[in-house]
């Protein structure tokens, strides 16, 4: 029984259902997510801790989401989907709302962990089932949409959470956790017979660092992990923890301008995600890849070298601009590549972001501290250049994907490989050889044929 029907209007138009739900599944976790951060350090410090301590919360839920990825993974692989989304958004609405409750510091540190447990677990499997299902013509709106509702969602959540968190400091977390109960009924209900896409051929289930060691072997899954690596690093961990600082220390200005700088990104980005999109299914991935990771660098280059409010400004409007496009491009060829074992394939994919995302602003405080902002900013110009290089000698995915011949699928026989054309990597039968073989003849004279 189909509860959503396929719309034929609007964004989307010719999308499977399972996108307007996400989409949907998505704002309202990431709504619940923003009335409830800004109120966590304030709650941390009513505990009696210090600033640093408080700030461990944040860590402690972050770390939490890289640590659970690949188990997350292998769990989606073995129950699909549904299932694990479901669980996860109740590992987070219970957690939360206990939370709101917890009596010390030792109790919410502990708490918010669980709830970054929760959060790799929905993380993981609400974009595999987006990437599973979505044709390839089509995935790189899919994604643009699913960001999309995280993004409206988190820009939205804070200011309510504010005004909430005057009234009580307790109030945020449980009602952060109620709201949580709509998507997961929706998890559990409406998507639980949602398209399982399955290796055939490949009985056993193969183990999470063998699938993880072959995809490090396919050029696309590296310049898309990268890709996504530099995006986290730049927009978490230089953007928003080090831009305050700048401008506070550098420009002078009040806290205003921090948040004027970065309602500029979030106008942008979500400017770019659709048309973007649009771009990566017209005229591939790789494409987008290169333009999202050398526009963010340039973002990051205007804001190392023009120190003053102008700079600012643009170097921020920059980077939103690319940033939208890594939202859709690396997504959008990961989903190309999906072979059996896809959660544990998205889930190191998600890995990767959630490094970058760690690991920055630890970087780039050092740097400011020894250095100066600029090298900061240089750092993450530095690393989107590094991601660009790996984008624009990866492979093209957006024409070599075919429904029921992944490129990243592994071996019965030999459990490795590179890509489509490597033995032991995907068994087809005669008819997907004969459009292999015209697609391969199709590529010369400019469009992708078919048999």
């Amino acid at each position: 029984m189909r509860f959503v029907p396929r719309p034929h209007r609007g964004p989307f138009r010719d999308l499977p259902r399972e996108v307007a739900i996400l989409t949907a599944v998505s704002f309202t976790v990431a709504l619940g997510f923003g009335i409830v951060a800004p109120d966590i350090p304030a709650f941390a410090r009513h505990f009696g801790v210090s600033t640093a301590a408080a700030a461990s919360v944040i860590s402690a839920f972050a770390l939490m989401r890289i640590v659970a990825a690949l188990p997350a993974g292998r769990l989606v692989d073995r129950l699909g989907e549904p299932i694990v989304m479901a669980t996860g958004i109740a590992i987070v609405a219970v957690s939360s709302i206990m939370a709101g409750f917890s009596g010390s510091f030792t109790e919410l540190i502990v708490l918010r962990g669980a709830g970054g447990l929760g959060s790799a677990m929905f993380g993981v499997s609400a974009q595999t089932l987006l990437l599973v299902s979505v044709p390839s013509e089509h995935r790189g709106r899919a994604s643009g949409l699913f960001a999309g509702g995280f993004l409206v969602g988190g820009i939205s959540g804070p200011a309510l959470g504010g005004l909430v968190a005057a009234w009580s400091m307790r109030a945020p977390f449980i009602i952060y956790g109620g709201m949580l109960i709509v998507p997961g009924a929706i998890a559990a209900v409406v998507l639980r017979d949602g398209p399982r896409r399955r290796t055939e051929g490949n009985p056993r289930a193969t183990r999470a660092v063998a699938e993880i060691a072959v995809a490090l072997r396919n050029g696309a899954y590296r310049a898309a992990a990268t890709a996504n690596l530099a995006d986290g690093f730049a927009a978490i961990g230089v953007r928003s923890a080090i831009v305050p600082l700048f401008v506070r220390d550098v420009l002078h200005r009040s806290a205003i301008w921090t948040g004027i700088g970065f309602l500029l990104v979030a106008a942008l980005n979500a400017a770019t995600l659709l048309p973007g999109g649009r771009l990566a299914d017209r005229f591939g991935r790789r494409p987008v890849i290169v333009a999202g990771c050398l526009v963010s660098a340039g973002g990051m280059a205007t804001l190392a070298l023009v120190p003053e409010l102008g700079g600012y400004l643009a170097g921020l409007a920059i980077f939103g601009l690319g940033s939208g496009l890594l939202d859709v491009g690396p997504a959008a060829m990961i989903g190309d590549i999906l072979g059996g074992q896809s959660g544990t394939v998205v889930a190191s994919y998600q890995m990767a972001g959630d490094i970058g995302a760690v690991t920055g602003p630890v970087t780039a405080g050092y740097l400011v501290d020894a250095a100066s902002y600029g090298a900061a900013f240089g750092l993450a110009a530095g690393v989107l250049g590094l991601a660009a290089i790996l984008g624009l000698f990866a492979p093209e995915t957006r024409w070599r994907a075919r429904p029921g011949a992944p490129i990243l699928a592994v071996s019965r026989v030999s459990g490795t490989g590179d890509g489509p054309d490597s033995p032991g990597l995907s068994h087809e039968s005669p008819g997907s050889q004969c459009r292999d073989s015209v697609s391969r003849q199709a590529k010369l004279v400019g469009h992708p044929g078919g048999c």
